[in-house]
C-alpha cells in the first residue's frame, strides 16, 4: 500500500532546477522548496488519496558535485486505521531521501538514490526503496528495489521525454511492478497474480511561474484485483491527474 514513486522524485527534481529559481546557498549548495496540489495522488498508478486531492511539499539541498539529499511529504487517504481498526488511520506520508545525481553530458545522465518512506500513525508500512535511471537523449529507463516490514516489491520502468511546441513538455511512461507474491485476485479469489502494469501520458507547461500538469494515468488491474489489494475498487482505473507546482 506503501506509495512508490516510479520515476525518481529527486532526479525529476534535479532537471526542473535548470529552469527554476533555487535558492543559493553559497557557491556549492542550493536549497530547492517545491509546494505542488494535484487533483489525485497517484503512485504506480494506484490512488493513495482515495480518489482525492493531494498537497505536497519538497526540500532538496543540492551540492555542485551532484550529491542531494531531502524530505518530501504528501497527504495520503486509505480509508482504515490498520493498527486500531478503526477510520482513524495515517493521514500523512514523509519520505527523506539522499542520492547522486552524474551528468555524464548534455544529453546523458544517471540517477541513483536511497529513499526512506514513513506513515506516521501506521508505522508498520514504512520501508525504503532504491532506485536507479538512466536518461540518455530524451528516453530514460531504471529500476527500483522496495523492502518494507510486511513485503518486497521492485519494478523497472521506461520512457521518453521531449518538448512540444509551445514549450510544452511530454513525458510517456510504462512500469512493470513485481510484489513477488499473489496479492492481486480475480473476483472469487480462485487466482491471483503477483505483477502488474502501469502507464501514463503527461503534458507540462511553465505559465505565470507556475509548472501546470495534466496526466492520463492508468493500470491493467481489474477492479476486483484492485480491491483486493487496496481495499476499494476503483483506484487504479483510468484517470486524468491535474497538477500544479512551483519551485523556490
Amino acid at each position: 500500500m506503501h506509495a512508490v514513486k516510479a520515476i525518481t522524485l529527486a532526479g525529476l527534481s534535479l532537471l526542473a532546477l535548470s529552469t527554476a529559481q533555487a535558492i543559493e546557498l553559497s557557491e556549492q549548495f542550493s536549497l530547492a522548496i517545491t509546494p505542488q496540489v494535484l487533483s489525485d495522488y497517484r503512485s504506480s498508478g494506484i490512488s493513495q488519496t482515495l480518489g482525492d486531492p493531494a498537497a505536497q511539499l519538497d526540500l532538496m539541498l543540492t551540492h555542485a558535485s551532484g550529491l542531494y539529499a531531502g524530505v518530501w511529504t504528501t497527504n495520503v487517504e486509505y480509508g482504515h486505521d490498520w493498527e486500531r481498526g478503526d477510520n482513524y488511520g495515517t493521514r500523512q506520508e514523509v519520505d527523506y531521501y539522499a542520492g547522486y545525481y552524474w551528468q555524464i553530458s548534455d544529453d546523458v545522465s544517471l540517477d541513483a538514490y536511497y529513499n526512506r518512506y514513513t506513515y506516521p500513525g501506521e508505522s508498520q508500512f514504512n520501508g525504503a526503496d532504491v532506485y536507479l535511471t538512466l536518461d540518455a537523449y530524451g528516453f530514460f529507463v531504471g529500476g527500483r528495489h522496495s523492502d518494507d516490514t510486511d513485503e518486497s516489491n521492485s519494478a523497472v520502468y521506461a520512457g521518453y521525454r521531449t518538448l512540444l511546441p509551445l514549450d510544452i513538455g511530454l513525458e510517456l511512461k510504462f512500469e512493470n511492478v513485481d510484489y513477488k507474491d499473489k496479492v492481486f485476485f480475480n473476483k472469487d479469489w480462485s487466482h491471483g497474480e503477483e505483477e502488474y502494469n502501469n502507464w501514463s501520458l503527461g503534458l507540462q507547461r511553465d505559465m505565470l511561474g507556475v509548472t501546470w500538469g495534466l496526466s492520463y494515468v492508468d493500470t491493467d488491474l481489474s477492479d476486483a484485483e484492485c480491491l483486493s489489494f487496496s481495499g476499494y475498487d476503483d483506484l487504479c482505473d483510468a484517470t486524468l491527474v491535474a497538477s500544479a507546482k512551483k519551485t523556490f
